[in-house]
């Protein structure tokens, strides 16, 4: 039932341009192939049923260590802020949690074999293809993991205080504000991890501390950070689970100089499930500045859910998130980089509108190599005037080399 929720919702705040591309390029088409990868809730009805009722559930109980395992999310802490004069606030942070079952998968081989053969790796390629398909089945992995709703785990704060995270609910995932007794720097970081630290394959979370003043940066992944093609579902399928994750060429070096020159607080939003953590995690580790990742709380256990979620209803989903962040961190200066597959020309301009004087600069990514993408749709000046409507000229700008943006990023400083 969550999954059907979340579907509808998508299908309600799917824009025209949604449609139109998912329509040009035949999204439905080849959803309608792929195939299901299981239900997410072969769990016991006590579970299954008292899941529905979230962190309220009197049933809830502990993660199990011999069956169970929980992914814990790295996230930014904040100073609430008050409208009249206060001592600095506590921090707090925004915590989430997603708990499964261990060993439960079923077996991918006929859907590895399915996603090989739509993106084109060749049955008589031999080492090749027996390599790509090992890839394609570890990616797969968690999207077929079961799900644990119902459950918490304590995790060890900072000061040694014992918090309890969770339960997850349908989706089986937690989300909880977490005060932190103890005082901490801008822009330090602590490591989290549960009071049984076998619990957490993944490893421990890390919390970065945000005053609430100084710059932040959120930033799309998607064809913006990272190679992913998505006007072309076979081009998702092969960057998601087949091709070694590559960043956008040079995008690394601008997101160093950003760093080092305005030394924000770093966000990365993206429209992928939550399955996609650690992947995206990894990548972003590895090449930009670390930041907290924002991604659906849709746990998809078929691939046409994961495809929808990239391409249905992205530009509610992400100016959702980003009010959001506002809450945290309303006085900081942002800077927002995007690209024009998708809607983030039409997400950031309507923030801008939305809080006047917060967003600072707006920087779009003009795609000009996916041969799927109608370049003159997705890139003419009517869509960038259109979608930035009453946002000042200089406010935001479109680029195709991000060595362009240095001087305009020089600017920012001491602004």
């Amino acid at each position: 039932m969550q999954r059907a929720f979340d579907r509808a919702r998508q299908l309600l705040e799917e824009t025209r341009g949604d449609k139109r591309t998912r329509k040009t390029e035949e999204f439905p088409s080849t959803e309608r192939t792929l195939p299901s990868l299981g239900s997410p809730l072969s769990i016991p009805w006590t579970q299954n049923i008292s899941s529905y009722l979230g962190s309220n559930n009197p049933l809830a109980g502990p993660i199990n260590p011999a069956t169970e395992s929980v992914w814990l999310f790295d996230n930014t802490a904040y100073r609430p802020i008050h409208p009249y004069p206060h001592k600095p606030q506590p921090w707090q942070a925004d915590v989430h949690a997603a708990f499964f079952k261990k060993g439960t998968g079923r077996d991918v081989s006929k859907a590895v074999a399915d996603i090989a053969d739509k993106i084109g790796l060749k049955e008589g390629s031999g080492e090749e293809r027996a390599r790509g398909e090992r890839t394609i089945a570890e990616r797969l992995q968690p999207f077929v993991d079961v799900v644990a709703p119902a459950r918490w785990v304590e995790v060890k704060l900072p000061g040694g205080m014992v918090q309890r995270l969770g339960p997850g609910g349908r989706s089986a995932t937690s989300q909880q504000t977490v005060a932190f007794g103890t005082e901490h720097r801008d822009g330090e970081t602590v490591e989290t991890d549960a009071v049984k630290a076998e619990l957490t394959p993944h490893g421990p979370m890390t919390t970065t501390f945000a005053e609430p003043e100084g710059w932040m940066v959120i930033s799309d992944i998607d064809d913006t950070v990272k190679v992913t093609l998505t006007p072309s579902p076979t081009g998702i399928l092969r960057t998601t689970f087949l091709s070694t994750p590559t960043p956008i060429a040079s995008m690394p070096a601008l997101y160093t100089h950003i760093n080092s020159l305005l030394n924000p607080t770093w966000f990365y939003l993206s429209a992928s499930p939550y399955n996609l953590y650690p992947f995206l995690r990894s990548f972003l580790h590895t090449h930009y500045p670390p930041g907290t990742i924002l991604l659906r709380d849709a746990s998809w256990m078929d691939l046409s859910g994961f495809l929808m979620s990239l391409t249905q209803g992205t530009e509610a989903y992400k100016r959702g998130r980003m009010e959001m962040v506002h809450t945290w961190l309303p006085k900081r200066k942002v800077l927002c980089v995007g690209d024009s597959t998708q809607s983030d020309p039409e997400a950031y301009g309507d923030i801008y509108r939305m809080y006047k004087g917060w967003v600072k600069k707006i920087f779009i990514r003009k795609v000009t190599d996916v041969a799927e993408m109608d370049v003159v749709e997705k890139n003419s000046p009517e869509r960038f005037e259109k979608a930035f409507k009453d946002v000042p000229r200089d406010v935001w700008q479109v680029f195709e080399d991000p060595n362009e943006l240095y001087a305009a990023v020089d600017a920012l400083k001491g602004t």
